[in-house]
């Protein structure tokens, strides 16, 4: 499994947001200079953000983006999977008709990488954007 680099600037956002105080609004392109994003790539993805209700968004002159949960509420397995979807880490856990021994959940492959993938998405589901802000990883 590799996160994507959408996904990395995800975190960097919200990690960026965590950081100031709670319902504080910022304009897409003050995270852009900040964070040395591309700006039209960040307004994509601030969209995807939005959509699970991991921040929001306001209009007009004093609009701006915020956070629509507390940090501790967030952790890394909500903003990856709303960049990327859901983590697999071999499309065969996605779907057994992708084995290609074609054997399904008989494999003893799959079974196994089905166990570090409960792992992997254990260990992202425990780690939150407060934890990070405060230097605990």
């Amino acid at each position: 499994m590799k996160i994507t680099q959408e996904a990395d600037y995800g975190m960097r956002v919200i990690l960026y947001l965590s950081k100031l105080e709670y319902g504080a609004k910022v304009d897409a392109a003050t995270m852009a200079k900040h964070e040395e994003l591309p700006l039209r790539f960040l307004l994509k993805l601030l969209r995807k953000l939005i959509a699970p209700g991991i921040i929001k968004s306001f209009r007009g002159i004093n609009g701006g983006y915020s956070l629509n949960k507390l940090p501790e509420e967030i952790t890394l397995l909500d903003v990856i999977e709303a960049i990327d979807g859901p983590i697999y880490v071999n499309r065969c856990i996605a779907d057994p008709g992708f084995c290609n021994a074609k054997k399904g959940n008989r494999c003893e492959i799959h079974r196994a990488l089905s166990g570090v993938q409960k792992s992997l998405v254990l260990q992202l589901s425990k780690i939150n954007f407060n934890d990070l802000k405060d230097g605990n990883f």
